[in-house]
């Protein structure tokens, strides 16, 4: 389990603690959250866990290891331990590019992979596509929406789908004036309406870039065009996604904002659980509504159908300076139209290579960071 300490991680816990007869966590890993880390080591007893952060190796070595614990640090580590014989299923719930390389070692390795990580399929889509064809592993989605849209294609022919329909809930800011998102603060973004989640994805949320990264990772997931991918706003956040087919039939999944289904529903390899999720009473529910999302409002939006226009490192540079703008946004350094600003700028700036193997990514991530932290310093707020 890639980011065992975050949201999708200790929801994925619950999982695994509610059918020990079924799963068991042999490898548990964090970024920074060492605390965490050895709290859910000492109460799911993995055989290894791993912190990215080098200097914290020692405080996690002197807290598990008496209890026979293994431990390690750094991402070498994080990498090569999908690849262990006792793992059969790798959880990537790590936040950001640091998914990538891992799930690269998953799949050499032919490990089936719940795939939390957006990003990975962002930067890389088409090296993941072409390396999953000459392995054994698959993929199971566990974003809401890509879930949604693996249960509504369950016994359905590919060739018949008309459209994806991605739904989304609009974030804090769907309802405030352009010149009033001008203004928010990180405290405003964070506010989301419907989902608990981490502050990253959360300010991804209310700029809809996580949205763009959802159009193009539906692309690389179920091989739809992506002119034949669309986002609906769904301010309720009940129906997950849609999928509609050529006869005019829409089907949809429904259920509360809650990621434990989806997570389950991966971890199972689309075997349903018992009583995984809360239920859904479609009563309380007076109205279930969808709009237009505002692309002058949401510009970052349109990266969708620019990244996979252009293909090659067009994705891998928005992502790297999008991570890079987010991070000054919520240090109060950067405006929220600066989040765009920067992506835009880096993206025009950064090299692009049209057919990038896996060195050309890295290249390009580092380089797209480093623009992004100069673009960042001038257009402070």
């Amino acid at each position: 389990m890639l980011g065992a300490t975050g949201s999708i991680g200790t929801q994925a816990l619950d999982i695994i603690a509610r059918y020990p007869d079924r799963y068991r966590a042999v490898v548990l890993s964090a970024g920074s959250r060492v605390d965490e880390l050895i709290e859910a080591a000492r109460k799911h007893r993995p055989r290894l866990a791993i912190i990215a952060r080098e200097d914290l190796l020692p405080k996690l070595r002197a807290a598990l290891e008496p209890l026979g614990i293994a431990t390690a640090a750094g991402p070498r580590a994080l990498a090569e331990c999908v690849e262990a014989d006792d793992v059969d299923t790798v959880l990537t719930a790590t936040v950001g590019y640091s998914g990538l390389e891992p799930t690269l070692h998953a799949i050499a390795a032919g490990k089936d992979i719940a795939l939390a990580n957006k990003e990975t399929l962002v930067v890389a889509g088409d090296l993941i596509t072409r390396l999953l064809r000459h392995s054994e592993t698959k993929i199971y989605p566990v974003d809401s929406e890509h879930s949604a849209i693996a249960q509504c294609l369950i016994g359905e022919d590919p060739a018949r789908v008309e459209r994806l329909l991605i739904t989304a809930s609009g974030g804090p800011f769907r309802t405030w004036e352009t010149w009033r998102i001008a203004d928010a603060t990180a405290a405003d973004a964070l506010r989301h309406p419907n989902w608990s989640m981490g502050a990253k994805i959360t300010i991804d949320s209310a700029t809809m870039l996580n949205k763009a990264f959802e159009i193009i990772e539906a692309h690389h997931l179920f091989g739809v065009a992506p002119e034949r991918i669309e986002a609906v706003v769904h301010p309720q956040s009940i129906v997950h996604s849609m999928v509609e087919f050529v006869d005019g039939a829409v089907k949809a999944q429904l259920g509360v904002p809650d990621m434990h289904l989806p997570i389950a529903y991966a971890l199972g390899e689309h075997t349903r659980l018992d009583g995984v999720s809360r239920r859904l009473h479609l009563a309380d529910y007076a109205t279930l509504t969808f709009e237009k999302p505002d692309t002058q409002k949401f510009p970052c939006l349109g990266f969708a159908h620019i990244c996979l226009d252009r293909r090659g490192t067009a994705a891998c540079a928005v992502n790297a300076a999008n991570e890079i703008a987010v991070a000054h946004f919520l240090r109060g350094e950067l405006s929220f139209p600066g989040i765009y600003e920067t992506i835009a700028r880096t993206l025009d700036d950064t090299t692009f290579i049209d057919s990038p193997i896996y060195d050309d990514y890295v290249a390009v991530n580092d380089e797209a960071r480093r623009r992004a932290e100069e673009f960042c310093k001038t257009i402070r707020k």
